[in-house]
């Protein structure tokens, strides 16, 4: 009972549907009622007229009443269609109920017209008429049986609302959910959605009385859009803003190292080379995240994957050369996808760059690229430690590195792909390179393929 009561109270379709089902059962008990009350009174009235269409048939006729002791009606006759006709002062000579053989006793002092008589524990219903020869005779039917025909009768009646009731009730619950489709459409459409897709809900389809609801929906977005907006902005401003004094610093560092110094100072000076270095390469890859949140597409063309691995090898050679790294790519296959290029150079560089640094001296890093299902597989797997599972939805935060890492980082560079490839309408995936070890990591990105001219 509370489950169902919770629910009444929480699902506007359920608690429509309830409403209209209790007022539908409503009307439906009140208006049976009314119809075998009123059926069962119509039927009682027609048995009356009957009793008065036998009467005027014997003063017409002339005929002669049942008298005691007359065996004009049958002995088998229907006990449901028996209606006795009789002289109305016979009555007085009776004793006990008459039966199909016998005269009933009625009062000879009964009043002409249509009463109730009962005789001995048993009713009857009597019409006393007085004929044209100045006879009384009595026309006597019994009631139970009266009840019974018009009991049937009125029943008969009920049939039509036991069968619509159901079908209506259920012709209701399809009907409210139905109404309720567009709303549950646009919940499954809105679940469906990225988290950086802010475009407005659609109205066109919703019913005026969530149309409002909607737009302010849609208002609400627009404001989240704008605050993001301005996130991303000052993101890209600072990091913009921050250029100059870091190649400052930098500048002055390598003039500083041309300063004849003691080792001690040259070691502080390296540190801190370093460390502008590091920072310079923060700023680059916050204005390249800045840059794949907010830019909108670039322009899409048909591309070889093989040719942008070639491209990113040459530029990353030398740092996997500097850790006697086997870096290259396995197999012949290509594939020609529809991207833009500087999207798809974004997406491998920052993954192969990810698979250089992680990977141990003297490692492996492959790349390599299938078909399947109308998109391109460009798999990208090291020799490195891999992430775990539990790890492989948090790698795509800003900032975020693997627990134990002990390489130098900002965190950024997966978070750049999935911008990009969530921008591009790709799909990426992380595994294992040796799935027994459980070592190593294998990303895939799949792209879709360039459609044949």
């Amino acid at each position: 009972m509370d489950g169902f009561k919770k629910r009444l109270n929480e699902s506007l379709q359920f608690k429509l549907s309830f409403s209209l089902s209790v007022a539908i059962l409503v009307i439906a008990l009140l208006a049976g009622v009314f119809s075998f009350l009123s059926a069962f009174q119509e039927a009682n009235e027609l048995q009356d007229g009957t009793l008065r269409q036998v009467a005027a048939l014997f003063d017409r006729q002339a005929l002669v009443p049942h008298r005691e002791g007359d065996h004009a009606l049958a002995p088998a006759m229907d006990e449901e269609t028996r209606v006795v006709v009789q002289h109305l002062t016979d009555g007085d000579h009776m004793r006990g109920k008459g039966d199909a053989e016998s005269v009933l006793p009625l009062p000879s002092k009964l009043p002409d017209g249509l009463q109730t008589v009962e005789i001995e524990g048993e009713t009857f219903r009597v019409l006393v008429k007085t004929t044209l020869l100045g006879e009384r005779i009595a026309v006597a039917q019994e009631t139970g049986v009266r009840d019974d025909i018009a009991s049937d009768s009125a029943l008969r009646t009920l049939m039509p609302f036991l069968i619509l009731v159901p079908i209506l009730l259920l012709l209701v619950a399809d009907l409210v959910r139905k109404m309720f489709l567009p709303i549950a459409s646009l919940s499954s459409r809105l679940d469906q959605r990225a988290e950086d897709d802010l475009q407005p809900v659609p109205q066109d389809d919703l019913p005026s009385e969530v149309r409002p609801f909607a737009a302010a929906i849609n208002r609400l977005l627009g404001r989240v859009g704008a605050s993001m907006q301005v996130q991303r902005r000052f993101v890209a401003d600072a990091a913009h803003e921050l250029r100059s004094p870091l190649t400052a610093l930098s500048l002055q560092a390598e003039r500083l190292a041309a300063t004849p110094m003691s080792g001690q100072a040259q070691e502080r000076l390296d540190a801190l080379r370093r460390g502008i270095e590091r920072g310079r390469q923060l700023l680059e890859q916050l204005l390249a995240l800045a840059k794949a949140q907010s830019e909108p597409d670039a322009t899409k063309a048909a591309l070889s994957v093989r040719q942008v691995y070639r491209t990113v090898l040459e530029d990353l050679l030398p740092l996997a050369e500097a850790k006697h790294i086997d870096i290259g790519l396995e197999g012949s296959a290509d594939a020609t996808v529809w991207a833009s290029e500087f999207d798809l150079l974004t997406i491998v560089k920052n993954l192969v760059h990810n698979a250089i640094r992680y990977t141990p001296a003297g490692g492996r890093v492959d790349l390599s690229v299938t078909t399947a299902e109308g998109r391109a597989i460009l798999r990208i797997q090291d020799s490195g430690p891999g992430i775990q599972v539990v790890e492989r939805e948090r790698v795509f935060d800003p900032f975020y590195r693997t627990l134990g890492s002990d390489q130098v980082g900002s965190g950024l560079g997966l978070s750049i792909v999935k911008a990009v490839t969530d921008r591009i309408g790709a799909e990426i995936q992380l595994g294992f390179s040796d799935e027994v070890a459980r070592s190593g990591l294998c990303v895939c990105v799949l792209v879709p393929l360039a459609k044949s001219p």
